[in-house]
């Protein structure tokens, strides 16, 4: 691989002069899938409805434990490096632990019955916040940071520790998918975000629901609907693993093809490099 593509590769934030050169198709594709094979009919309503299901779960408590303790371990080495609670991303690339959470037959299961049985895995970022960090993520889209086309893609946000409004869940704009993409404004630095965009006013486009989980749990959202949480006031930590899919008839540009692995089916264009399990873990 290049020099040029890694650098692309594991950019976090594009240019939004970047996207905008890039012609996508962002309209929300409703889930038809009359026969699903872990999600229940009434989920795949609902996801069509307000743009995300969640209560699902992945992991036992002994499971999601074992886990959380690879992930500490994880994230000593991360700090002691110099980074932060919210550095370890593109986690699939390189540790082979990840790689496998991305593969859970639970969550991959759940996630094709909205995708589709071809199914790309492209993304791992833990979003780990400390206690009191004073951090927010504001409302966006994640559509508005991924350069990928038709918006065909989804989030999956597994829950390491219990998330709760205490301690800063993530929350959702139920609905706001069918709104399209939608303008947003560079933070400001007094937001203290975590992201760099902010989409205002979003009462207009949506209830406002928070999407509390237990350890173990995880919940799946499209990649237009409008979420995010507050800073972390309490006590206790808040960590989660999103892990980004995509149908494989996705088209990445800026190289973000090369971060695909197969999780499911089939590429038949091979687009996606489907990249192998790291050897690290």
């Amino acid at each position: 691989m290049s020099s040029g593509t890694m650098k692309t590769e594991f950019k976090a934030v594009l240019d939004q002069q970047d996207l905008a050169e890039i012609p996508r198709d962002l309209r929300f594709h409703q889930v038809a899938n009359p026969q699903p094979k872990t999600l229940s009919p009434a989920d795949i309503e609902h996801y069509n409805r307000l743009g995300y299901v969640t209560g699902l779960t992945a992991f036992s408590s002994a499971e999601i434990a074992e886990i959380r303790e690879y992930f500490d371990q994880l994230l000593a080495q991360v700090m002691a490096a110099g980074g932060d609670s919210y550095s370890i991303s593109s986690a699939h690339l390189k540790h082979g632990r990840v790689w496998d959470l991305m593969h859970t037959p639970s969550i991959v299961d759940a996630v094709a019955d909205l995708l589709g049985q071809d199914v790309i895995g492209w993304g791992a970022h833990f979003f780990c916040k400390m206690p009191r960090d004073g951090k927010q993520v504001a409302w966006h889209q994640d559509a508005s940071y991924w350069p990928l086309s038709p918006s065909k893609a989804v989030t999956v946000w597994l829950a390491i520790d219990d998330a709760d409004v205490e301690n800063a869940c993530m929350r959702f704009v139920a609905g706001s998918q069918h709104h399209g993409h939608m303008t947003f404004r560079p933070s400001d630095s007094t937001e203290h975000n975590v992201l760099n965009q902010t989409i205002d006013n979003v009462e207009q486009y949506g209830t406002i629901v928070d999407n509390p989980l237990k350890a173990g749990q995880f919940s799946i959202h499209s990649d237009l609907l409008l979420h995010g949480s507050e800073a972390n006031a309490s006590d206790r930590r808040r960590c989660a693993l999103t892990l980004r899919y995509a149908s494989a008839d996705v088209r990445a540009h800026l190289d973000w093809n090369q971060k695909g692995v197969w999780v499911q089916g089939q590429d038949a264009a091979n687009h996606w490099a489907n990249r192998p399990r790291p050897t690290i873990d």
